[in-house]
């Protein structure tokens, strides 16, 4: 295993099939924020077509992106990978994004372009209300499921509600600003207040929640459907709501301005954006492609069947600094 980042306190791995083939292709070094085993079968799959050696390092999306704008005058990756469109728009005011417009732009929907180049969105994202059918029927008997944000706030759940970290994690900002613009400014913070005393537990990583609800460990929660999908799928106990009024996203891929490796970056995002990836994510991970062409797993959530907002991404990255320290206030 090559550290080709430096020590680091968190998960590096190399992703290698043939290392005469990686020296052949070259190098890239990613920054993923998507999970590892998607991650490493995207890289392996990469590095079978194309001979270039991968390398990546996994991370939650306020640590990756918060490294990423540090690190943009020497970056120490060439990609990132993954993180909702507000975290991107936040990295290319920053100066730390390139332009890189993908082969396959012109057929994408408009959603998963942005309007300067400097990043494009591979899948599609929900908000979603997972519940563990057993737990709650033993905490609350005779109550009916939560059938929409508001129903979820109700004060019986008090201590078993789970849902991510908003500082680290781009699954729980777009769920602060899911409430924030379904509301409004100040009913939205009452929402959230309200809402806040209710978790039992606030993890650090968007896939903790799924887990944490299909262990049984709580009763209900705040997840991306497609999480909630999955491990409904792999047999755990969970209930997936889809709540009206919900924001809808894409995750996101981008060149780092300054990349060691730039040409091999800008491979990368086509392989992401073409048919063969996009159905290996939807086949590990219940994501809804962007790419058209593309199947999708059967089970997966569709985004026309959920009732979107009008999610405004330009002013969730705009606010953010200000929304994570009033939720900061809030929690201490």
């Amino acid at each position: 295993m090559k550290k080709v980042f430096g020590t680091l306190a968190l998960v590096l791995a190399s992703c290698v099939l043939f290392s005469a083939c990686g020296k052949k292709g070259g190098e890239l070094n990613v920054y993923s924020i998507i999970h590892d085993e998607e991650t490493a079968a995207l890289c392996n799959l990469f590095t079978k077509k194309t001979g270039i050696k991968v390398n990546y390092l996994r991370a939650t999306t306020g640590e990756l992106v918060n490294r990423v704008i540090a690190e943009k005058d020497d970056p120490k990756a060439d990609v990132l990978l993954g993180g909702g469109s507000a975290y991107h728009i936040q990295a290319a005011k920053a100066g730390a994004l390139d332009v890189y417009v993908p082969k396959i732009a012109g057929k994408l929907p408009s959603y998963a372009k942005s309007a300067d180049g400097t990043w494009t969105g591979f899948c599609v994202l929900s908000l979603g209300i997972g519940i563990n059918a057993k737990r709650f029927a033993e905490k609350f008997p005779g109550v009916e499921y939560p059938k929409t944000w508001d129903e979820l706030a109700n004060p019986i759940f008090k201590g078993e509600v789970v849902m991510t970290n908003p500082a680290s994690s781009s699954t729980a900002y777009l769920f602060l600003q899911n409430q924030l613009q379904r509301l409004g400014w100040e009913n939205g913070w009452n929402y959230l207040e309200k809402l806040s005393q209710l978790v039992g537990q606030f993890p650090d990583s968007g896939s903790a929640p799924p887990k944490l609800i299909g262990t049984g460990e709580y009763a209900l929660g705040v997840a991306y459907l497609h999480a909630l999908v999955k491990y409904k799928a792999q047999g755990f106990d969970i209930v997936t709501v889809s709540p009206p009024k919900t924001a809808g996203d894409v995750d996101c891929i981008a060149v780092l301005k300054n990349a060691k490796n730039p040409e091999n970056a800008k491979k990368f995002v086509d392989f992401i954006l073409g048919k063969d990836a996009q159905e290996l994510m939807t086949s590990i991970d219940f994501t809804v492609p962007v790419n058209s062409e593309a199947g999708i797993i059967e089970g997966a959530t569709r985004i026309e069947d959920v009732d979107l907002i009008n999610y405004d991404r330009a002013k969730a990255a705009g606010q953010k600094t200000e929304v994570l320290s009033k939720w900061s206030k809030i929690l201490n």
